[in-house]
């Protein structure tokens, strides 16, 4: 009986001290959102909303990843052009300082709500480069730019998502 208990709080003050490497947590924030190659664009502005999991290794290096629905496109002469994603980056933090990260790694994005009449590519690949803030009481900032590799209208034209977002995130766990 002993050993059992023994093992047991080996396990929980093990699983401890690891789980104060991982947050988990809420976000939202505002897109500013257009498109490349496209004739008589504009910015657009939208909403980014969803949850994130971080994995920090040690201070100075985590792993971060978001599930978001980003509402991107941009604004044209003719009118607007609405696309909804559920976005997923996964992003590589580098701490500069002990609350001051620099990020970036690749974003997967399923189209999830299309208003125009143009087909549109269904898949979004893009790059991910940003920085962020670690505030306390488990706020954090993030301002970020994502660049779109996939074309959105591959039989129209070859434009493709520019995204500058900015974000408040809170850590529940």
């Amino acid at each position: 009986m002993k050993k059992t208990i023994f093992i047991t709080l080996i396990f929980l003050f093990s699983f401890k001290s690891f789980s104060q490497g991982i947050d988990l947590g809420i976000k939202v924030g505002a897109n500013f959102t257009t498109l490349t190659d496209f004739p008589n664009v504009d910015t657009k502005t939208g909403l980014n909303l969803g949850g994130f999991f971080t994995i920090k290794f040690n201070d100075k290096i985590a792993v971060q990843g978001d599930v978001l629905y980003s509402q991107q496109g941009a604004e044209l002469d003719v009118g607007k052009v609405d696309l909804g994603y559920v976005n997923i980056p996964v992003v590589f933090k580098y701490y500069l300082i002990k609350r001051l990260n620099i990020h970036l790694g690749p974003q997967f994005g399923v189209i999830v709500n299309d208003d125009d009449v143009i087909p549109t590519e269904s898949n979004d690949v893009s790059g991910v480069v940003g920085l962020g803030l670690d505030l306390p009481l488990g706020f954090r900032v993030d301002g970020r730019y994502n660049f779109g590799l996939t074309e959105v209208f591959p039989e129209v034209v070859d434009a493709k998502n520019r995204v500058f977002s900015l974000s408040i995130g809170w850590t529940l766990l």
